[in-house]
């Protein structure tokens, strides 16, 4: 593979000039760059874009960390921070985390030995003082799905307690009283947050959480399912459910059908997330809608103001979650 002083050799000029001619220097005279793309073409050298970035303390890429590309959710957080870079003009590398702190860092580590100088970061495993750190050695890091009080301004999140209490309020209005919770079994803020949000609109309508009605499992269909067989178990009365996300929300609905037990007419179901395929399941779902492409977009944009020396008066963002009905929830029988 041919070097930069390979070039230079070949054009009989010093290596500064081909540097001065690969970033367009008014410096380099017309018969310098002449015989420097020359030497370029005969030898098929292609500039390093990391060494550029190196000699203009630029870069043309921003990265971004998720729990799972694979996953809906974050395959649509990606699409918003990706539509900011092709806005730009820039390149988008990723990184996956799956909720766990030795691979949040690692492909935090891997973005920023990337050099970008623009990160959208979904952590939910690494501690606060960690992700500070990461903060100070990038000024254009910025968290989405995360608020913490001492990275002001640099935080994008969604109030997901208000989000659950929402929902589980909306199943109060329509006669539920015995509504069961779903809930992710990872140790993170989300899961903590739903389901204070769930006791909340309980206790507002004079209603005590029965620990009984409270499953936990994996955030995903096979999550859901499970925790929904052991609802089914223990013999229990319920006429809803409100899960954690879409993903168990599916699942839910996959072992009622399996049992015979009509949705709505039986069970009312609602997630949370309002992911792509919410919208397709038999039947439609009901759901909290979660903006997170927006609030990504939102998060990509701060990220390159960031690292472009922009330091406005930004305040950590909580965005409201949306009630959307769809056919998954009826109201109670008398």
């Amino acid at each position: 593979m041919s070097t930069i002083k390979d070039v230079a050799r070949l054009a009989k000029v010093s290596v500064a000039t081909v540097s001065r001619v690969m970033n367009n220097s008014p410096k380099a005279s017309a018969a310098s760059r002449a015989v420097v793309l020359q030497a370029m073409a005969t030898l098929g050298y292609t500039p390093n874009a990391n060494a550029r970035a190196l000699v203009n303390q630029t870069c043309d890429t921003m990265g971004v960390v998720v729990g799972d590309v694979a996953d809906p959710f974050f395959g649509a957080l990606v699409r918003g921070v990706s539509a900011i870079a092709v806005e730009q003009n820039l390149n988008l590398l990723m990184g996956n985390g799956f909720h766990k702190a030795r691979q949040e860092r690692e492909a935090i580590e891997l973005l920023i030995g990337k050099r970008c100088e623009a990160l959208v970061v979904h952590s939910k495993a690494l501690s606060d003082e960690e992700l500070c750190d990461y903060a100070l050695r990038v000024p254009g890091m910025v968290l989405i799905n995360r608020d913490i009080p001492a990275l002001k301004g640099r935080c994008i999140a969604l109030n997901n307690r208000l989000g659950a209490s929402t929902a589980t309020r909306h199943l109060l209005e329509l006669g539920h009283r015995q509504i069961a919770f779903i809930s992710s079994d990872h140790v993170i803020e989300d899961a903590t947050l739903r389901l204070q949000g769930y006791q909340d609109a309980l206790l507002e309508a004079g209603l005590s959480s029965n620990p009984e009605l409270i499953e936990s499992g994996t955030p995903n269909e096979e999550g859901g399912e499970q925790a929904m067989l052991n609802l089914l178990a223990k013999g229990l009365k319920m006429t809803a459910v409100v899960a954690y996300n879409d993903a168990m929300a599916a699942g839910v609905l996959s072992v009622l059908a399996d049992n015979g037990v009509k949705v709505p007419d039986d069970i009312s179901v609602i997630g949370f997330d309002d992911i792509i395929y919410a919208r397709y399941l038999q039947p439609k779902l009901s759901t909290m809608r979660y903006p997170i492409e927006l609030m990504a977009a939102q998060a990509a944009k701060l990220a390159l103001q960031l690292a472009a020396g922009e330091h406005e008066s930004w305040q950590n963002r909580l965005y409201t979650p949306a009630l959307i009905s769809r056919h998954s929830v009826a109201a109670a029988r008398s």
